[in-house]
C-alpha cells in the first residue's frame, strides 16, 4: 500500500534527548494542523531516546512517524538527512528540547496560503514580539533579508517552515560548520527567496532559556562567535555585503560577543 504525502515534513534531530524527545513529539502531536510526516534523526545516541521513540511510535499508530538511526556526526548532517527522507510540500524544523504551541502549523500554513510569494516564514518564540530592531520596524508580517541576518539573527530554527522545492537550489546544510550553521543556511535561503517573520510567539525553546550561555551548543557561545564571523565572511564572498559593512559587522558582532560574556560571567 502507497501512503498519501503529507503537506508538511517534520524534521527532528535527536541526540541523547531522553528527557525531553517526548514532550516534544506530545507537541507535534497536539497540533490543530494534523496534515504531516515526522522524521526522527537519532544522530548517534549513548542514551535510550531512540527506545522511547520507538514505543511512542506503537503507542501512536495514527502517526506518521519515521525514526532514522546513524552514527553521530553533528546536528547539520542529521537535519540534512531527515530533509532527504522528506517527501512533504513544506518541511519545518523542530529540535528535540523544544515545543510547538498547538496552533503553530496551523497558523503557518494559514499565512503561506494567503501569501503564496512567501517561500519561508520563521515565528517569534518565549513571547517575543518585536516593534523595532536598529532602523526596522516590524509588524505582523516582515519580509527579512540576508543583510539583517547579520545584524540579528531573528530566525530560530524550530519556528521556521519553508517549501522544500527550495532544497534544488539552496542545497543542505554546511556539515563541515558545527556551530551558527543554521546562520549560514537561513543567509543562502534569505540571498534567493522571499522570507518572513510573522510576528507571533508559536514556540517554547528550550524550556524558555536564554538564547545564549545555556546547554548546548548554543552554551558554547565563543565557538558561536566564530561561527557568526564566518558567516559575516561568508556572506561578503557573497556579495550581500560591501568590505566597509564586513568590518563594522565584525566590530559590531565582537561588542555583541563582549556582552554576552559579561552577562554570563555575572549571572554564573
Amino acid at each position: 500500500m502507497t501512503l498519501s504525502k503529507k503537506t508538511v515534513s517534520v524534521v527532528i534531530p535527536m541526540y541523547n534527548s531522553s528527557g525531553t524527545i517526548q514532550t516534544t513529539l506530545d507537541s507535534v502531536k497536539k497540533q490543530s494542523y494534523n496534515d504531516f510526516e515526522i522524521i526522527i534523526v537519532d544522530d548517534g545516541s549513548t542514551d535510550h531516546c531512540a527506545s522511547l521513540v520507538e514505543a511512542y511510535i506503537i503507542e501512536n499508530p495514527e502517526l506518521k512517524i519515521n525514526l532514522i538511526k546513524k552514527s553521530n556526526g553533528g546536528v547539520s548532517t542529521a537535519r540534512n538527512m531527515g530533509i532527504k527522507n522528506s517527501n512533504g510540500k513544506y518541511i519545518a524544523f523542530l529540535d528535540s528540547d523544544d515545543e510547538w504551541l498547538p496552533g503553530k502549523l496551523e497558523r503557518q500554513i494559514e499565512i503561506l496560503k494567503q501569501h503564496p510569494e512567501i517561500d519561508f516564514l520563521g515565528t517569534t518564540r518565549n513571547d517575543e514580539h518585536f516593534v523595532k530592531v536598529l532602523w526596522k520596524r516590524f509588524g505582523l508580517l516582515t519580509k527579512i533579508g540576508p543583510k539583517f541576518l547579520l545584524v540579528k539573527f531573528i530566525f530560530v530554527v524550530p519556528t521556521i517552515i519553508f517549501k522544500s522545492e527550495m532544497i534544488d537550489s539552496i542545497g543542505y546544510f554546511d556539515e563541515s560548520q558545527k556551530y551558527a550553521e543554521e546562520g549560514n543556511y537561513f543567509i543562502r535561503i534569505c540571498n534567493q527567496y522571499n522570507c518572513y517573520l510573522l510576528n507571533e510567539s508559536l514556540v517554547v525553546t528550550g524550556g524558555g532559556k536564554a538564547h545564549f550561555g545555556a546547554s548546548g551548543l548554543s552554551g558554547n557561545i565563543k565557538e558561536m562567535e566564530k561561527g557568526e564571523l564566518k558567516n559575516m565572511k561568508y556572506a561578503y564572498g557573497l556579495g550581500i555585503i560591501n568590505i566597509v559593512e564586513y568590518y563594522l559587522l565584525v566590530m559590531f558582532s565582537l561588542l555583541k560577543y563582549s556582552r554576552r560574556v559579561l552577562i554570563v560571567k555575572i549571572f554564573r
